[in-house]
This record gives structure tokens, sequence and C-alpha cells, in this order.
């Protein structure tokens, strides 16, 4: 085991799903797979291992951030061997083609500006696993979800002193959303060699002010969820 996770090794299938709240771990486990049994409690980040239509699959939730992601990113990629990883997150919507509510599928990431907080390289662009990212783009229109592909912008820095004036720059160069994660999750699988993916959910929207309530995220993650398990058994 690893400081920050008390499963051993095996307890993880080789592809994880990865949400952030431990909360929505467990919702996803227990309404998605079968026999699902948890395999870490420390810290409070809840990991599951189960079956989806028969293939092991598991599910571990990161905390917010990618200070917080890395550390339980790179534990999956080198003490478990994770091959695949797939981040079932939330964004902010940055285009008014996306709608709230909808999946976003990162098809590129990179630091939205010099105040992001990210310490990766700024400005230099990361992507998904190639393969993941066309599987996901079918069985997206396969499931009839509503959604959207395109770059994503990623920042530590939830309460920003520019507001919403911050991603102007993001928005010029056609980013459809914002996250936290999405960059270090393409950057730490490529440096271990692993195959990544993004799919987010729209629960606020930067240009139209809207905002889901926190009550309903559980049930408003049903297609993403749905859409991560088809992606994960079939790549």
């Amino acid at each position: 085991m690893t400081p920050h996770n008390e499963a051993g090794r095996g307890d993880y299938a080789e592809t994880v799903l990865l949400p952030g709240d431990p909360e929505r771990a467990e919702w996803m486990a227990e309404t998605f797979l079968e026999a699902p049994r948890c395999v870490n409690r420390r810290r409070g980040a809840l990991g599951f291992t189960g079956l989806f239509r028969g293939k092991p699959v598991s599910i571990q939730s990161t905390g917010i951030g990618a200070s917080s992601f890395l550390i339980y990113a790179h534990e999956l990629l080198d003490f478990h061997r994770v091959k695949t990883l797939i981040r079932t997150g939330t964004c902010g919507g940055l285009s008014e083609d996306v709608a709230l509510r909808s999946v976003v599928i990162s098809s590129a990431v990179h630091a939205e500006s010099e105040r992001s907080g990210q310490v990766f390289d700024l400005y230099e662009r990361a992507g998904p696993d190639p393969a993941l990212h066309a599987l996901a783009l079918q069985r997206a229109a396969d499931l009839g979800i509503v959604w959207s592909a395109g770059l994503t912008v990623c920042s530590d820095i939830f309460y920003h002193p520019d507001g919403r004036d911050r991603f102007a720059e993001a928005q010029a160069l056609g980013a459809v959303a914002v996250d936290m994660e999405t960059s270090a999750l393409y950057r730490i699988s490529a440096h271990f060699g692993a195959r990544a993916l993004s799919l987010l959910n729209v629960v606020d929207h930067v240009t139209t002010g809207e905002q889901t309530d926190y009550s309903e995220r559980q049930a408003l993650f049903t297609d993403m969820t749905r859409l991560a398990l088809e992606v994960a058994v079939d790549s």
C-alpha cells in the first residue's frame, strides 16, 4: 500500500475512473457497478472496484485541484500499475455552444494563464489518448447524450481576483470549458506511458451565469458515468 491509499496490489482494475468527490465515487460504484467493494477509505478518498458488463473497473476519488489529483494518479500508475485513467469531473462552461448539464470531452488542454497555479509548462497543450478520445466521441453519439468536444483550460485557482474576466484569453482561443485537473491527468499519464481521457459535466456556466444546484449533481452525472464506463470496457 502507499501513504495515501490502503488498497493492496491487485485491488484496482487496469482502468480507473477518477471523480473528485468521494460521495460521487460511492454513488457511481453503487449505481453502475456489479458487486462493488470498497478498496480504499484512507483520508476519506473512497475507492471501489467492481464489474461493468462483466469486466473489472475501478473508481477512485481524487479531491480538488492538481496537487491532490497528482498524488492519487501517481500512486495508481506507479504502485498499482493502472493502465488507463478516465477523469469523470465537473467543469465550468466557457462557450455559449456548451449547454449547462451537458458532457464535455476534453480534446486538448493547457493552463489558463501565468496566474493559473498550474505547475506545468504554460500554454503547452496536452491531450488524451487518441483511441480513447475517438471511442468516446462514438459512444457519446450512440448513447444520445448532449455532449461537445474541444479545447479545455485548467486552473488551480478557484476564487480568482479577476473574476470572469480571467477567461477572456481562453475563450478567444476557443476553449469550451475550464476545470482544475485535466492538465494534470494528461501530463502524468504521458509520463507513465498510460492512456488518459477527461470527461466533464458542465455544472456552471461562465458566459451565461447559469448554475446547477448541488443537490442535483449526483443524478446529473448519469450520462457522463455511463459514457466513461462504456469507453472503459470497450477500449
